[in-house]
C-alpha cells in the first residue's frame, strides 16, 4: 500500500517574464514541490502550456489564498 503525502497547494502571482507566452504577468500559477529547484533559486510552476517547469524565483511572488480560492483553481486546471 502506496502513502500519499497530503501537500497544500501553493500559488504564486508571476511578476516577471522572460517569455509572455510561457508566463503572464499578473497571472496566477500553482507551485509544485520541488526543494532541489528551490536551493537554486529556481520555483517548478505549472505554466501556460500546462506543463510544469522550471522559473527563476523572482519571476514569482507567492500568496496565500483562502482554502475556498485553491479549490476553485484546481478545479479549474
Amino acid at each position: 500500500m502506496s502513502k500519499r503525502r497530503n501537500i497544500t497547494p501553493r500559488f504564486a502571482v508571476c511578476v516577471e517574464t522572460d517569455d509572455p507566452d510561457l508566463l503572464t504577468p499578473r497571472m496566477i500559477y500553482q507551485v509544485l514541490p520541488d526543494e532541489s529547484a528551490a536551493r537554486s533559486e529556481y520555483v517548478r510552476v505549472i505554466d501556460n502550456e500546462g506543463e510544469d517547469y522550471l522559473y527563476p524565483a523572482k519571476f514569482f511572488v507567492l500568496v496565500d489564498l483562502p482554502r475556498e480560492v485553491e479549490r476553485a483553481l484546481l478545479r479549474a486546471s
